[in-house]
């Protein structure tokens, strides 16, 4: 090996989680390295029969303020931080009477773990480990001489170098260092992620701030938007490959939250690929658009082939089918409610992917594990939560806050009525139904809906003529010929730029639109509707979806 190559004769251990440790027991006992080492940890140590020096010996002082100092003197930081290839630092420790280290294995405090399990405030500060960064730090950035291991699944590797007597390279010890930071990094962006939602800015700086014209962020929602982007994801699952084969994908999980689709509990099936994930949270999210009323969505590609509500979860599914049976082969099924033995029974003949739901009733699990053993089946117990979307872009993120069924004009007692007679009861149910499922679709977006069901779907379109025109067609050539556009409703995610989409859809039939409205040709659009005699409404509320 290089000359960069430090033999580890001295090592500083210090590890709340005390699980393989008894392998660099071994290799210290073997190879006679002496060990300095905290409290519990110590204790481990010497029960495995390790020489064990306990910290204090070595700083002259007791561990004291219930554990919060123990490390923080410099006997052991000097110890860390000399650079023994230089000269100088080398001379001052013989000065000090301090001597150096070789290894430092630390893992910290449970920070996440104490978050989610629930508990207070001062019991979760006490679990942001102070003395375990410092020394992981130190020893990072004294790699030229110092190996620092965070990482359990390394300690087979450095029992090997112990009990051989090589140690690490420099490149070695570069890359131990990397890894030492990046756990530093995350440990700490789970604090901040915990801080800003347990402490946010209090109204009295709001209020200072505010007073200050030429702050032009005084009202942003710094828990959505903080000035710097620290949060951290653990990998949790790497996936066969991405959206093609060529690609590499993986899970990430926040540490701090156990909920939400990315923790699905998975009851029967392959494994989820990447493509998996991205259609059923936007199958799951669909759903949830209804609640609380029962619905089902059917997603291919991370677009609706059909949604629909229903008096029960069988129902729902088989309107929701029905809006496009060819596109709802291979494709993701989710539920807002617990999926019945008879809802299972209309899915089993269908090729499915995945499909997702709150929970399962036992006899509707059996048969889908039984009858269709490489379907998905997840359970997710409860609704989307997320607040905030995040998009990357090439050397950036873009953050927004998730575009949900709240803004003033999702409420049709808001709505505009600008063309025909107020739609009744019947109508505007399917309306407000049409207005909620636009939502999910990608833009340009046209949903022609029916009974609480949609019955044709124009979505991606680079204009809004080609949408009106791709929902019409496929209303009616998708169900053996029926008129499917005639008496049914309209949606549109935006206003319509020109007349020429409202007309497709009023000449294929349809009794009435909703629509955001706000196009400078809005007049020339209400008059085609009015000239129809065709309910319209305005909702001066748009829903692109990207």
């Amino acid at each position: 090996m290089s000359s960069t190559t430090r033999p580890i004769k001295r090592a500083l251990v210090s590890v709340f989680h005390k699980e393989g440790i008894e392998v660099l027991a071994k290799a210290f006992v073997e190879a006679g390295t002496e060990v300095v080492s905290t409290g519990s940890t110590a204790v481990k140590l010497a029960e495995l029969g390790v020489d064990v020096t306990p910290v204090e010996k070595v700083t002259g002082f007791p561990e004291s303020l219930d554990g919060r100092v123990k490390t923080l003197d410099p006997h052991i930081h000097a110890g860390i931080l000399a650079d023994m290839t230089n000269p100088e630092h080398e001379a001052q420790l013989k000065e000090l009477g301090i001597k150096p280290f070789d290894l430092v294995v630390v893992n910290l405090y449970p920070f996440a773990d104490t978050v989610r399990s629930g508990a207070n405030e001062a019991d979760t500060i006490e679990k942001i480990d102070i003395g375990g960064p410092s020394m992981v730090r130190g020893a990072a950035k004294n790699s030229a001489t110092v190996a620092v291991v965070t990482d359990p699944t390394d300690y087979v590797l450095v029992a090997r170098r112990i009990e051989n007597g090589t140690g690490f390279t420099l490149e070695e010890r570069r890359y131990l260092a990397a890894k030492a930071f990046a756990h530093t990094a995350a440990y700490d962006a789970t604090i901040i992620e915990w801080a800003r939602r347990q402490w946010p800015k209090p109204e009295s700086f709001s209020a200072d701030v505010a007073d200050s014209a030429e702050n032009e962020d005084a009202n942003i929602d710094e828990k959505l938007f903080p000035v710097t982007f620290t949060e951290t994801w653990d990998r949790t699952h790497v996936l066969r490959y991405g959206e093609n084969p060529h690609q590499q994908a993986a899970l990430y999980l926040d540490p701090l939250n156990q909920h939400g689709f990315a923790h699905a509990e998975q009851l029967g099936g392959k494994p989820m690929s990447y493509n998996n994930y991205v259609d059923a949270d936007a199958a799951w999210r669909a759903v949830w658009d209804f609640a609380p009323e029962i619905a089902v969505a059917v997603v291919k590609h991370n677009n609706p082939c059909g949604l629909a509500i229903g008096a029960t979860v069988a129902e729902a599914h088989k309107k929701a089918h029905a809006c496009d049976p060819m596109s709802a082969y291979g494709g993701v099924i989710a539920a807002n409610s617990t999926v019945t033995l008879e809802m299972a029974q209309n899915v089993r003949p269908i090729f499915t992917e995945v499909i997702v739901a709150p929970d399962y009733e036992p006899e509707a699990l059996e048969l889908l594990q039984t009858k269709k053993k490489n379907l998905r089946i997840l359970k997710v117990s409860e609704p989307p939560r997320s607040k905030r979307q995040i998009r990357q872009i090439d050397g950036g993120l873009l953050v927004q806050s998730t575009d949900l069924i709240n803004a003033v004009g999702d409420d049709p007692n808001a709505w505009k009525l600008v063309s025909g007679e107020p739609a009744d009861a019947a109508t505007l149910k399917d309306l407000v139904f049409a207005w909620r499922a636009i939502r999910c679709v990608k833009s340009n977006a046209i949903l022609v809906a029916h009974d609480e069901a949609t019955v044709g779907i124009g979505m991606g379109q680079v204009n809004r003529v080609d949408s009106c025109h791709l929902a019409v067609d496929r209303a009616n050539t998708l169900a053996d010929g029926a008129n499917r556009t005639n008496g049914a409703v309209a949606a549109s995610d935006a206003f319509f730029p020109f007349a020429d989409g409202a007309e497709i859809l009023i000449n294929a039939g349809v009794k009435a639109i909703v629509q955001p409205g706000g196009s400078i040709r809005d007049e020339e659009v209400f008059e085609a509707a009015r000239k129809a005699d065709v309910t319209m409404y305005v909702t001066g509320t748009r829903h692109f979806f990207h």
